[in-house]
């Protein structure tokens, strides 16, 4: 990457902030984003034993409003948006006419008549363009507050006692109940925020959406308090490889337009039995296709592969059954400093997908031996 590539990013509202740290920046998605502070081992490790600090602010946010808000929202997305409870949250996706994934989503539910739906910042212009064109004809405004909002997260064991420790304007015991994908509204700085538990680690962790002119305030005091608790601020490297533990699927490795959420694994998205208000299947984007792919019998499984020697597996490395039979591709693959030995979701050949099928990966042209396990790879401590 050249250093024109980074100066033509976009910067996020902490860009001052990583500097100060000695952030090394990368360009990601448009952005010029910290790729780790320190090292990509002490970041991830933090976040698995105390916490650690992510910037997210090229995230995108979409607020939906209106009457048929809900409604709108049950039409363009695969989920049951309007199912969602009163500041709940729920994991979906957008995808085409035929299917194929546009992008994975966060919506929360703000307000009877508001929705908040995060996209990731690749996906920004496409995620936008389809709810707008979607929205046509209905009584619903599709706002995008992606350049006016920050997105920063606490993600670890020790996340409660340090948003606890921050002082935000909200009672401890609130946030103490905050439950898995639930939000509550605050006011921070004197301006509307959001407090979210939600997280893309595999650990207890807190979001804040918060004013873009107010992320640094924010970013400052959570480091100063969470310091002596063992947060350090880490960035996208971790990020990549505690999502992998955690068996999360990354948009443009995992998931795509030629990907349907079956081929991920994650059928239960899409909300084939939902209703509208007339009792009638609601017929939502890609609804036909995705009726259809449910039915099928898969030509492709999502599968953990857990590496049995010491070199790791990556984006794009065939997978083999024998010498030059090629049943599958990595999708991602990284050491697990968790787990101490190589970690890579592939797609393969349903006949070899069952757990304990013993498979190779081709790392530059030699077979490392690896094994099929059960996704995730990591699940935190309960």
């Amino acid at each position: 990457m050249t250093d024109a590539t980074i100066t033509q990013d976009r910067r996020s509202p902490l860009h001052d902030e990583h500097v100060a740290l000695g952030a090394t920046l990368t360009s990601f998605a448009g952005w010029q984003m910290p790729l780790r502070y320190t090292s990509d081992l002490a970041e991830h490790t933090a976040v698995r034993t105390a916490a650690g600090l992510f910037d997210l602010s090229h995230m995108a946010e979409i607020v939906v409003t209106g009457p048929d808000a809900g409604a709108f929202l049950d039409g363009a997305l695969v989920g049951h948006a309007s199912a969602i409870r009163l500041l709940g949250a729920k994991y979906t996706m957008i995808c085409a006419p035929d299917g194929g994934v546009i992008d994975d989503l966060v919506v929360y539910h703000l307000a009877p008549e508001r929705y908040l739906v995060v996209a990731n910042a690749s996906n920004h212009d496409p995620v936008l363009a389809a709810l707008q064109e979607r929205a046509a004809g209905l009584d619903v405004v599709v706002d995008d507050q992606s350049a006016a909002t920050a997105l920063v997260a606490v993600q670890g064991p020790r996340a409660l006692e340090i948003v606890l420790a921050a002082g935000i304007e909200l009672a401890d015991d609130e946030v103490t109940a905050l439950k898995y994908y639930a939000c509550l509204p605050f006011t921070f700085a004197g301006r509307p925020a959001l407090l979210a538990r939600t997280g893309y680690t595999g650990e207890d962790g807190f979001e804040f959406y918060v004013a873009a002119d107010d992320a640094p305030v924010l970013w400052r005091r959570l480091l100063e308090v969470g310091a002596p608790l063992g947060l350090v601020p880490a960035g996208l490297s971790a990020r990549d490889s505690l999502r992998l533990e955690a068996g999360m699927p990354l948009y443009g490795n995992e998931l795509d337009r030629t990907t349907t959420p079956h081929d991920a694994g994650l059928g239960r998205v899409v909300a084939l039995g939902k209703t509208g208000a007339d009792g009638l299947p609601v017929p939502f984007v890609g609804r036909e296709a995705l009726e259809a792919r449910a039915a099928a019998e898969p030509t492709r499984v999502l599968v953990g592969l857990q590496g049995l020697g010491r070199r790791a597996a990556r984006h794009g490395y065939p997978v083999l059954a024998g010498p030059d039979q090629v049943v599958g591709t990595v999708t991602s693959g990284a050491p697990s400093p968790t787990l101490g030995h190589p970690i890579a979701m592939a797609y393969v050949h349903p006949s070899v997908a069952a757990e304990g099928t013993q498979l190779d990966v081709d790392v530059r042209g030699r077979p490392e031996p690896v094994r099929v396990v059960a996704l995730p790879f990591y699940r935190r401590p309960r």
